[in-house]
């Protein structure tokens, strides 16, 4: 198989791995449990985690919340704002692209009686393709406005948003900001004291860490940021977030954005180049071919995303006609809903066109070779089922 898919997950990167196994077989202590060495060194080894995480988003090591993702992370921000006890403000803004982790929350706010307001995107077409128009995010900003949730690189698209722009704009008008940073992390710089954004989100399984650990960073010292906590349980993170700490995964996590940071600008040039060879070789070979998001030329979209439409051949159709190569037709958290890629349908593509649409990820353990053998045989299978048709 080829892998394809690294905006879905991407595989843990074998350093990651060895850092992470020695907590799982040798310091394997409590770090909530204070009375012994073993829960102290558990302890040490993630408050060090949560000092690299901190050191390497430039973000204060006590804004660090650990979670199982940035599913959990996004619940915590966005309902932890916007249902705190404390909380006067009634209005939550938000973009109409986002990640289901955040739409959904944004749903189950209505029902609670929370205003929500999703402010739509540039159309496809464009240079600012997929990004929030700051004109109508400003118009949707109220007095009311408790909070904003804007995504800070789409998993879809690859957009990349002005967050510093975007951060301004918001408290200017007195709300605060959270940002899905989930395809962001590890990609692309995140400095959150340079961008000012109050609330960030994400998951270690995205930048070459494994599953099921995540953080939230609460606040950056410019502005207080009060939560209501989502689970209880132990009093945990200062209450904010109960539950035993699992330091195999927050290490591992530290490790794993350490090294994306270390290596980010050789790795993002390599990366670049292989997304760009495999889009040039596949409109060599298939006709019709139409970029979905900002031009790859532009910084404004993640060098290792890929996003295009096809012509009469619908993507489902393409990866089973290609089950050696894993690529997607949107979201890895959508693919079991039969509705077209909303990102793509609020590009303004049509429902045929957006499941004609496919999206591929690459990342840093993909080669030249690969992307020759897939685009030879994505053109091939493209040509017979064009026959067939």
């Amino acid at each position: 198989m080829i892998y394809l898919d690294n905006h879905a997950t991407t595989r843990c990167d074998p350093r990651v791995v060895q850092a992470m196994l020695p907590w799982l077989s040798e310091d394997y202590g409590n770090p909530s449990s204070v009375s012994h060495d073993a829960g102290h060194t558990a302890a040490e080894g993630v408050q060090r985690s949560a000092g690299a995480i901190a050191s390497a988003l430039n973000a204060p090591a006590e804004a660090v919340l650990f979670t199982s993702g940035a599913t959990e992370s996004n619940n915590l921000a966005i309902r932890g704002v916007c249902l705190h006890p404390r909380q006067k403000k009634r209005h939550f803004v938000t973009v109409a692209s986002e990640h289901h982790a955040v739409l959904d929350v944004a749903d189950d706010l209505e029902r609670e009686g929370i205003r929500v307001t999703r402010v739509p995107v540039v159309a496809n077409g464009n240079d600012s393709s997929g990004l929030v128009d700051l004109d109508r995010l400003a118009a949707a900003i109220e007095p009311d406005t408790a909070l904003v949730s804007v995504m800070w690189a789409n998993n879809e698209i690859g957009s990349i948003a002005p967050m510093k722009s975007i951060a301004q704009l918001c408290h200017s008008r007195g709300a605060l900001l959270h940002s899905d940073a989930t395809q962001a992390v590890g990609r692309i710089p995140v400095d959150i004291g340079d961008a000012d954004v109050d609330l960030v989100s994400a998951t270690a399984h995205k930048f070459y860490g494994p599953k099921g650990i995540g953080f939230l960073l609460a606040g950056n010292g410019n502005r207080r940021v009060r939560l209501k906590p989502q689970i209880v349980g132990g009093g945990q993170q200062h209450g904010l977030r109960s539950g035993t700490l699992n330091p195999a995964g927050i290490v591992a996590m530290a490790t794993a954005l350490t090294l994306c940071v270390d290596e980010m600008e050789s790795e993002t040039a390599r990366i670049a180049q292989l997304r760009n060879k495999l889009f040039d070789l596949l409109c060599r070979g298939i006709e019709g071919i139409v970029l979905n998001g900002p031009p790859l030329t532009q910084s404004s979209r993640l060098a290792g995303n890929l996003n295009f439409q096809l012509d009469a051949i619908e993507g489902a159709a393409w990866m089973s006609a290609t089950p050696e190569l894993a690529f997607s037709s949107g979201s890895a958290c959508s693919s079991a809903d039969a509705a077209p890629s909303h990102v793509l349908t609020a590009l303004g593509l049509s429902e045929s066109a957006a499941r004609c649409s496919v999206r591929f990820g690459i990342g840093r353990f993909n080669t030249d070779e690969e992307i020759e053998q897939a685009a030879n045989r994505l053109i091939v299978a493209y040509t017979k089922l064009r026959q067939l048709s």
